[in-house]
């Protein structure tokens, strides 16, 4: 999996932009308004895109 932007994606809407990211912890969803702690919205995006590909191998 790519890790580029896995901070700056919203797990809300899905919307990416560089903005969304406006401090190195800080996220704020241009597009939603979801807020979060950057890592966490990392972490949270890499989760669901294993979870795809795990699913993806696996059917």
């Amino acid at each position: 999996m790519d890790p580029r932007n896995t901070s700056r994606r919203c797990p809300a809407c899905a919307h990416t932009a560089k903005e969304n990211r406006p401090t190195q912890a800080k996220f704020h969803c241009t597009a939603c308004g979801h807020t979060a702690h950057a890592d966490t919205v990392g972490a949270l995006n890499v989760l669901r895109a294993g979870l795809v590909r795990r699913n993806a191998n696996t059917a």
